[in-house]
């Protein structure tokens, strides 16, 4: 059997200034992972393309309000 390839995981560059509010996310094949950037052997919130792309922009669409 073939190992699946480790995701490339990358912090927000929106989290806390601090270093105590991170949350990392990683591009994979069916969507996009989630974690706490500070418990990385912790649980992963897998969304999918869609979810992910409607969520970006709901971020996004509030930031110019």
């Amino acid at each position: 059997m073939t190992a699946l390839p480790q995701p490339t995981w990358f912090k927000s560059s929106y989290s806390g200034g601090s270093g105590t509010e991170c949350v990392e996310c990683a591009f994979v094949d069916d969507g996009t992972l989630i974690r706490d950037s500070k418990n990385v052997e912790g649980p992963v919130i897998a969304v999918g393309h869609d979810a992910w792309a409607s969520f970006v922009q709901t971020i996004w669409g509030s930031k110019s309000r």
